[in-house]
Protein backbone atom coordinates (compact mmCIF):
# COMPACT_ATOMS: atom_id res chain seq x y z
CA UNK A 1 0.00 0.00 0.00
CA UNK A 2 0.97 3.46 -0.91
CA UNK A 3 2.41 5.63 2.12
CA UNK A 4 -0.11 8.19 1.07
CA UNK A 5 -2.51 5.50 0.71
CA UNK A 6 -2.07 4.35 4.44
CA UNK A 7 -2.15 7.49 5.81
CA UNK A 8 -5.13 8.65 4.64
CA UNK A 9 -7.04 5.21 5.65
CA UNK A 10 -5.63 5.89 9.13
CA UNK A 11 -7.01 9.00 8.93
CA UNK A 12 -10.71 7.23 8.53
CA UNK A 13 -10.46 5.27 10.77
CA UNK A 14 -9.50 7.73 13.70
CA UNK A 15 -12.86 10.04 12.40
CA UNK A 16 -14.78 6.92 12.57
CA UNK A 17 -13.64 6.43 16.51
CA UNK A 18 -14.35 10.07 16.79
CA UNK A 19 -18.04 9.48 15.61
CA UNK A 20 -18.26 5.89 17.75
CA UNK A 21 -17.36 8.10 21.14
CA UNK A 22 -19.80 11.05 20.39
CA UNK A 23 -23.12 9.04 19.30
CA UNK A 24 -24.99 10.46 21.90
CA UNK A 25 -24.58 14.27 19.78
CA UNK A 26 -26.08 13.36 16.29
CA UNK A 27 -29.73 12.01 16.42
CA UNK A 28 -30.74 9.17 14.70
CA UNK A 29 -31.42 10.14 10.64
CA UNK A 30 -29.21 13.32 11.24
CA UNK A 31 -26.55 14.45 8.87
CA UNK A 32 -23.93 13.64 10.96
CA UNK A 33 -25.29 10.51 12.46
CA UNK A 34 -25.89 9.46 8.67
CA UNK A 35 -22.19 10.04 7.54
CA UNK A 36 -20.73 8.86 10.64
CA UNK A 37 -22.76 5.27 9.43
CA UNK A 38 -21.50 5.35 6.36
CA UNK A 39 -17.96 6.35 7.26
CA UNK A 40 -17.84 3.47 9.34
CA UNK A 41 -19.14 0.77 6.35
CA UNK A 42 -16.57 2.12 4.31
CA UNK A 43 -13.43 1.95 7.04
CA UNK A 44 -14.86 -2.00 7.33
CA UNK A 45 -14.79 -2.41 3.37
CA UNK A 46 -11.10 -1.17 2.98
CA UNK A 47 -9.87 -3.33 6.07
CA UNK A 48 -11.47 -6.00 4.07
CA UNK A 49 -9.34 -4.76 0.95
CA UNK A 50 -6.52 -3.90 2.16
CA UNK A 51 -5.72 -7.80 3.75
CA UNK A 52 -6.60 -9.16 0.46
CA UNK A 53 -4.30 -6.56 -1.59
CA UNK A 54 -1.72 -8.09 1.00
CA UNK A 55 -2.66 -11.36 0.47
CA UNK A 56 -2.61 -10.71 -3.27
CA UNK A 57 0.57 -9.33 -3.04
CA UNK A 58 2.37 -11.99 -0.80
CA UNK A 59 0.86 -14.67 -3.38
CA UNK A 60 2.18 -12.93 -6.37
CA UNK A 61 5.61 -12.62 -4.89
CA UNK A 62 5.62 -16.11 -3.67
CA UNK A 63 4.41 -17.44 -7.22
CA UNK A 64 7.37 -15.55 -9.02
CA UNK A 65 9.69 -17.26 -6.85
CA UNK A 66 8.22 -20.25 -7.72
CA UNK A 67 7.82 -19.80 -11.21
CA UNK A 68 11.08 -19.11 -11.53
CA UNK A 69 12.17 -22.36 -9.75
CA UNK A 70 10.15 -24.09 -12.27
CA UNK A 71 11.87 -22.49 -15.29
CA UNK A 72 15.14 -23.09 -14.09
CA UNK A 73 14.04 -26.73 -13.68
CA UNK A 74 12.33 -27.05 -17.13
CA UNK A 75 15.43 -24.96 -19.49
CA UNK A 76 17.67 -27.89 -17.10
CA UNK A 77 15.69 -30.25 -19.04
CA UNK A 78 16.13 -29.04 -22.05
CA UNK A 79 19.73 -28.11 -21.86
CA UNK A 80 20.29 -31.42 -21.35
CA UNK A 81 18.75 -33.34 -24.28
CA UNK A 82 20.07 -30.66 -26.25
CA UNK A 83 23.89 -31.44 -25.04
CA UNK A 84 23.02 -34.90 -25.61
CA UNK A 85 21.53 -35.11 -28.78
CA UNK A 86 24.44 -32.56 -30.06
CA UNK A 87 26.83 -35.61 -28.83
CA UNK A 88 24.78 -38.02 -30.60
CA UNK A 89 24.97 -36.30 -33.70
CA UNK A 90 28.75 -36.49 -34.04
CA UNK A 91 27.80 -39.78 -35.77
CA UNK A 92 24.43 -38.73 -36.62
CA UNK A 93 24.83 -35.46 -37.66
CA UNK A 94 20.91 -34.79 -39.04
CA UNK A 95 20.26 -35.60 -35.48
CA UNK A 96 20.57 -32.50 -33.45
CA UNK A 97 18.44 -30.81 -36.18
CA UNK A 98 15.21 -31.74 -33.87
CA UNK A 99 16.82 -30.34 -30.95
CA UNK A 100 17.82 -26.74 -31.02
CA UNK A 101 17.11 -24.44 -28.04
CA UNK A 102 16.33 -20.84 -29.66
CA UNK A 103 18.95 -17.85 -28.78
CA UNK A 104 18.31 -15.80 -26.16
CA UNK A 105 15.75 -15.45 -23.74
CA UNK A 106 12.55 -17.34 -24.10
CA UNK A 107 8.97 -16.00 -23.34
CA UNK A 108 6.29 -18.21 -21.18
CA UNK A 109 4.88 -19.45 -24.21
CA UNK A 110 8.52 -19.81 -26.49
CA UNK A 111 9.61 -22.32 -23.40
CA UNK A 112 6.54 -24.08 -23.31
CA UNK A 113 6.62 -24.54 -27.04
CA UNK A 114 10.18 -25.40 -27.39
CA UNK A 115 9.57 -28.07 -24.22
CA UNK A 116 6.67 -29.66 -26.08
CA UNK A 117 8.48 -30.31 -29.54
CA UNK A 118 11.40 -31.82 -27.62
CA UNK A 119 9.31 -34.23 -25.34
CA UNK A 120 7.73 -35.03 -28.71
CA UNK A 121 10.54 -35.59 -31.03
CA UNK A 122 12.67 -37.41 -27.71
CA UNK A 123 9.91 -40.12 -27.54
CA UNK A 124 11.34 -42.04 -31.26
CA UNK A 125 14.72 -41.60 -29.90
CA UNK A 126 14.46 -42.54 -26.50
CA UNK A 127 16.52 -45.26 -26.55
CA UNK A 128 19.71 -43.13 -27.86
CA UNK A 129 19.17 -41.43 -25.56
CA UNK A 130 19.21 -43.63 -22.45
CA UNK A 131 22.67 -45.33 -24.02
CA UNK A 132 23.90 -42.14 -23.49
CA UNK A 133 23.43 -42.15 -20.01
CA UNK A 134 19.93 -39.97 -19.51
CA UNK A 135 17.30 -41.46 -16.84
CA UNK A 136 14.81 -43.82 -18.56
CA UNK A 137 12.30 -41.58 -17.16
CA UNK A 138 13.64 -38.61 -18.55
CA UNK A 139 10.74 -37.87 -20.93
CA UNK A 140 7.88 -38.23 -18.35
CA UNK A 141 10.16 -35.72 -16.17
CA UNK A 142 10.25 -32.81 -18.83
CA UNK A 143 6.52 -33.92 -19.24
CA UNK A 144 6.22 -33.61 -15.40
CA UNK A 145 8.43 -30.26 -15.27
CA UNK A 146 6.56 -28.79 -18.10
CA UNK A 147 2.95 -29.26 -16.15
CA UNK A 148 4.70 -27.65 -13.17
CA UNK A 149 6.27 -24.43 -15.04
CA UNK A 150 2.32 -24.26 -16.01
CA UNK A 151 0.76 -24.53 -13.11
CA UNK A 152 2.96 -22.18 -11.66
CA UNK A 153 2.46 -19.30 -14.25
CA UNK A 154 -1.09 -19.90 -13.93
CA UNK A 155 -0.82 -19.77 -9.97
CA UNK A 156 1.38 -16.16 -10.61
CA UNK A 157 -1.15 -14.75 -12.92
CA UNK A 158 -3.94 -14.96 -10.27
CA UNK A 159 -2.40 -13.73 -8.16
CA UNK A 160 -1.51 -10.55 -9.92
CA UNK A 161 -5.01 -10.24 -10.70
CA UNK A 162 -6.29 -10.96 -7.10
CA UNK A 163 -4.29 -8.26 -5.97
CA UNK A 164 -4.94 -5.73 -8.70
CA UNK A 165 -8.73 -6.45 -7.93
CA UNK A 166 -7.74 -5.80 -4.68
CA UNK A 167 -6.07 -2.54 -5.03
CA UNK A 168 -8.82 -0.76 -7.23
CA UNK A 169 -11.41 -2.08 -5.17
CA UNK A 170 -9.38 -0.02 -1.93
CA UNK A 171 -8.62 2.85 -4.18
CA UNK A 172 -11.91 3.41 -5.27
CA UNK A 173 -13.18 3.13 -1.37
CA UNK A 174 -10.85 5.13 -0.08
CA UNK A 175 -12.46 7.66 -2.51
CA UNK A 176 -15.75 7.26 -1.33
CA UNK A 177 -14.41 8.12 2.41
CA UNK A 178 -12.63 10.81 1.57
CA UNK A 179 -15.99 12.51 -0.19
CA UNK A 180 -17.43 11.58 3.47
CA UNK A 181 -14.65 13.17 5.13
CA UNK A 182 -15.00 16.72 3.20
CA UNK A 183 -18.69 16.40 4.05
CA UNK A 184 -18.56 15.43 7.84
CA UNK A 185 -15.73 18.19 8.12
CA UNK A 186 -18.55 20.91 7.40
CA UNK A 187 -20.96 19.04 9.97
CA UNK A 188 -18.47 18.97 12.70
CA UNK A 189 -16.90 22.49 12.46
CA UNK A 190 -20.60 24.06 12.57
CA UNK A 191 -21.87 21.73 15.65
CA UNK A 192 -18.40 22.60 17.78
CA UNK A 193 -18.05 25.57 16.35
CA UNK A 194 -18.05 26.76 20.20
CA UNK A 195 -16.47 23.89 21.64
CA UNK A 196 -12.71 24.26 21.45
CA UNK A 197 -11.83 21.07 22.91
CA UNK A 198 -13.67 18.81 21.04
CA UNK A 199 -13.55 20.69 17.46
CA UNK A 200 -9.86 20.39 18.16
CA UNK A 201 -10.14 16.34 18.96
CA UNK A 202 -12.08 16.41 14.85
CA UNK A 203 -9.07 18.00 13.97
CA UNK A 204 -6.36 15.92 14.98
CA UNK A 205 -8.54 13.05 14.09
CA UNK A 206 -9.34 13.80 10.81
CA UNK A 207 -5.77 15.49 9.76
CA UNK A 208 -3.66 13.05 7.33
CA UNK A 209 -0.08 13.43 7.65
CA UNK A 210 2.21 13.52 4.79
CA UNK A 211 4.34 10.44 3.56
CA UNK A 212 7.74 11.02 4.72
CA UNK A 213 10.04 12.17 1.55
CA UNK A 214 13.05 10.58 3.03
CA UNK A 215 11.32 7.60 2.93
CA UNK A 216 11.60 4.61 0.47
CA UNK A 217 8.67 4.73 -1.12
CA UNK A 218 5.78 1.84 -1.46
CA UNK A 219 4.26 0.61 -4.40
CA UNK A 220 1.66 -1.34 -4.80
CA UNK A 221 2.92 -2.55 -8.29
CA UNK A 222 2.47 -6.31 -8.49
CA UNK A 223 5.10 -8.37 -9.77
CA UNK A 224 4.23 -8.70 -13.57
CA UNK A 225 4.33 -12.26 -14.73
CA UNK A 226 6.94 -12.59 -17.52
CA UNK A 227 5.52 -12.69 -21.22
Amino acid sequence: MRDADRLAFESLGRMRDFGQTRTADFPAKSKGANLFAELADIVAELETHAAAQTAGKTSAQTGTMSKAAARAALLEDLEAIRRTARAIALDNPAFANNFRLPRGHLNDQELLATARSFAAEAVQYKDEFIHNEMPADFIEDLNADIESFEQATTAQHLSTEAHVAATQAFDTGLERGLNIKRQLDVVIRNKYRNDAPTLAAWLSASHTKRPDKHKAKTTDTPTQPSK
